[in-house]
């Protein structure tokens, strides 16, 4: 049962402690008895003997609920609560006291509070911030990097660490199909991606429900979006389009949108949201990189292909686009070169304020594009004065010495970070 209250002429749901005790128990059932998957690299990375709040966040569907479980696995206690749980509609921030209380009739104290798409939940950073000054810890999941963001920078400051999941990598992707054949596996991997419930039930639908799911209810619902039609075709444009060069300015002209801030804060939901990525033209200049062309990258590469028609026709941005995700595991200062002479060096990462490694991504090398790709990745190691470049690949291996730099060519599933 729930009551009800009213703030001038607007009625609102408050949750009673039984229904919301019904909820907890319901939950936690069903939580014990998920199936724990394949356990995640990043679960390496997370130390769980830190009072610290353990923010996972990433696209739905990309496993944080499964490991947050497997995180579970490894704890001595914890409570668990799912904010996406359409019975708890109205739960506000004022409920979390009413929640300990029932956790604490139910389970006694508990070492970790495990909270799933927290985000949903109005001031939750002041419940997490009053517990962890009483030695408590969580592990919190969100599909909305801008929110959580916002208030962990608030509230959190020095209290969290922040673990960014995403579908599955190729590695884990053949331990979840119990494959180790290298280049056989990768095929399959290349065109299907890493979502897991995808991989599993092999239905398109889900993909595309996705794309729904992450448009509607995490964007246009959560920002009150007017033009949801252009949001979603401006989506499915960016999903056909990944590897390549797009502009504010471009995009205003195609949507026919009259605010380059519409279309900034539209790239800017998509973002946050995870389903795409931006990659900016390297320059010095903080102010260039704004105003220069952008190239745009997608979170799965099954997820491209199940909503976009063009995608899958070009191999060559498809293996651009996984090792883009490649690197961001473990990169966040990513660019693309781009000469004087109009010469393209895919990737630049940068790591503190020097330039590390230049990577060119070419589906295969033959004699028709062997001087392009080489001459944008020797223009890079030139300017940034490196000695060695990369050249992935979709299955040659290869080393080569260009203008006194070395060269490797190496298959991008075995160069997988």
């Amino acid at each position: 049962m729930r009551r009800f209250k009213y703030v001038g002429d607007v009625k609102l749901i408050m949750i009673l402690k039984e229904a919301l005790r019904e909820v907890v128990l319901s939950q936690r059932k069903l939580f014990n008895n998920q199936d724990i998957g394949v356990e995640r690299n990043v679960i390496a990375s997370i130390n769980t003997k830190l009072h610290h709040a353990f923010i996972i966040s990433g696209i739905r569907r990309c496993g944080k609920s499964t490991l947050m479980l497997q995180l579970s696995k490894k704890i001595k206690s914890f409570n668990y609560l799912n904010f996406e749980d359409t019975r708890l509609t109205g739960f506000e921030a004022a409920d979390f006291e009413k929640l300990d209380e029932i956790y604490k009739e139910e389970y006694g104290e508990a070492e970790f509070y495990l909270f799933d798409e927290i985000q949903n939940i109005s001031n939750w950073e002041v419940f997490v911030r009053s517990r962890l000054d009483r030695n408590k810890k969580f592990i919190i999941t969100g599909s909305n990097a801008s929110l959580l963001s916002k208030e962990l920078g608030t509230k959190l400051t020095g209290r969290h660490i922040n673990v960014e999941l995403l579908p599955f990598n190729f590695k884990e992707f053949e331990s979840f199909k119990k494959q180790k054949n290298g280049i056989k596996a990768f095929e399959i991997y290349f065109n299907e991606g890493g979502f897991p419930e995808y991989l599993k039930y092999q239905n398109k639908d889900i993909l595309r429900e996705l794309f729904i799911d992450v448009i509607q209810r995490d964007i246009v619902a959560r920002y009150n979006i007017r033009e949801a039609k252009i949001l979603k075709e401006m989506a499915l444009y960016l999903l056909s389009n990944v590897g390549k060069e797009f502009s504010f300015n471009s995009l205003k002209k195609i949507f026919s949108l009259g605010s380059i801030n519409t279309i900034s804060s539209f790239i800017s939901y998509l973002e946050d949201s995870y389903m795409i990525f931006t990659v900016s033209q390297f320059n010095y200049s903080l102010k260039k990189q704004i105003v220069n062309p952008k190239k745009v990258y997608a979170i799965d590469n099954g997820f491209c292909s199940a909503n976009s028609l063009s995608f899958s026709e070009d191999s060559g941005r498809m293996l651009e686009n996984i090792a883009y995700l490649a690197m961001r595991k473990s990169n966040n200062q990513i660019f693309y070169f781009k000469s004087k002479n109009n010469n393209e060096c895919d990737f630049i990462i940068k790591e503190s304020l020097k330039v590390k490694m230049a990577i060119q991504v070419c589906y295969k090398l033959d004699d028709n594009n062997m001087e392009r790709e080489l001459n944008g990745l020797i223009e890079a190691l030139n300017q940034f004065d490196l000695k060695e470049g990369l050249v992935l690949t979709y299955d040659q291996e290869d080393d080569l010495i260009k203008e006194n730099k070395k060269i490797r060519i190496l298959p991008l599933w075995k160069w997988q970070i």
